[in-house]
């Protein structure tokens, strides 16, 4: 995490700020699965001897699978995305990159520390003079969906001039039908993926990059060796690997989003947009009902540049009732 820049999931923030909640804090302010993938714990050894190289290849083996990537050699795990999005800058030679924002706020500067000149647009329509893209599919916060059709054309464009397009796809396991993964190894593509949000287990830390297989090599030779833990090897590969998992979960995330949307609105906040991890709203006093919750002990994710914002992460089931009476309790 970069210092200054504000994420999701800062428990303990919020509990200097409003306190110890008697009830525990109930935390919907990063898009993460609150039902996680069930996982066998990993063997002894996964901990106790250097991670192998087979299981790297495993691992690769499972996302190509999973993703729909044809070839496995376009597959570059790293402990997670975050890791190759600080990689990357280092990587690509300094050029102008463009950003289609409001977005996560980790891109700019990350590109930025690469002596790269970077600026932000709302619009791909203002992307025309960048060398280098990068964008969220479906975006963060307002699960913006950009149609395949339009990021490959973009991409072409955009190798042809001796630049890339980077999509980060970490919440596109819940729409998979606008992933480009299979297209994975195109000319100017590279793709993001990250376990931590779908499947539960952003403490694992663990990604992937998905790119053309000479620039995927590049990125696993400057990652050095190991670059992935022998758990995350080992518990990557049974997520992926479990694909009536995926669907059962894709199909009960979505009656969760639509359900939590429902619950916003008849709060009296307005929809501006959303996926199936997560629902971004807009309230007039937006930053009075950050802190009723907070009081309560429910943490919701504020955006400085964007005050009459709060997203709101899934529920469990068990939460939702709790979540409907603190904003019922809500006095504008």
């Amino acid at each position: 995490m970069t210092d200054g820049i504000p994420h999701g999931g800062d428990v303990s923030a919020a509990e200097r700020r409003f306190g110890q909640p008697a009830d525990g804090w109930l935390d919907l302010s990063t898009g993460i699965n609150p039902q996680p993938y069930p996982f066998i714990a990993p063997p002894a050894a996964a901990w106790q001897r250097l991670p192998q190289q087979a299981e790297m290849d495993a691992l690769n083996d499972a996302a190509a699978r999973r993703y729909g990537v044809a070839d496995a050699a376009c597959v570059v795990a790293a402990p997670g995305s975050q890791a190759i999005l600080q990689w990357l800058p280092r990587l690509i030679l300094p050029t102008q990159v463009t950003i289609l924002g409001p977005t996560y706020g980790e891109y700019a500067p990350t590109w930025r520390a690469g002596d790269h000149g970077v600026t932000t647009v709302r619009e791909l329509s203002g992307a025309t003079s960048a060398t280098i893209v990068v964008l969220a599919n479906p975006n963060n916060p307002d699960g913006h969906r950009y149609p395949p059709e339009v990021l490959l054309d973009l991409a072409e464009g955009l190798h042809g001039r001796g630049g890339w397009l980077i999509v980060d796809e970490a919440f596109a396991d819940v729409d998979p039908e606008i992933s480009l993964a299979r297209h994975a190894g195109k000319p100017g593509l590279i793709l993001l993926r990250s376990l931590g949000k779908f499947y539960g287990l952003a403490g694992l830390r663990l990604g992937f990059a998905l790119a053309p297989a000479d620039f995927a090599a590049r990125l696993a030779a400057a990652m050095g060796p190991w670059a992935v833990g022998g758990p995350a090897l080992a518990i990557g590969s049974q997520a992926l690997n479990d694909g009536a998992w995926a669907a059962e979960t894709r199909d009960r995330l979505a009656l969760a989003s639509t359900r939590l949307a429902g619950l916003l609105r008849q709060s009296g906040l307005s929809l501006v947009g959303g996926t199936g991890l997560f629902q971004l709203a807009s309230h007039p006093q937006a930053t009075k009902l950050y802190a009723h919750l907070g009081q309560r002990g429910i943490l919701a994710r504020a955006f400085e540049g964007e005050p009459q914002w709060l997203r709101f992460g899934l529920p469990a089931a068990r939460d939702f009732a709790r979540l409907e009476s603190a904003l019922a309790a809500f006095t504008p």
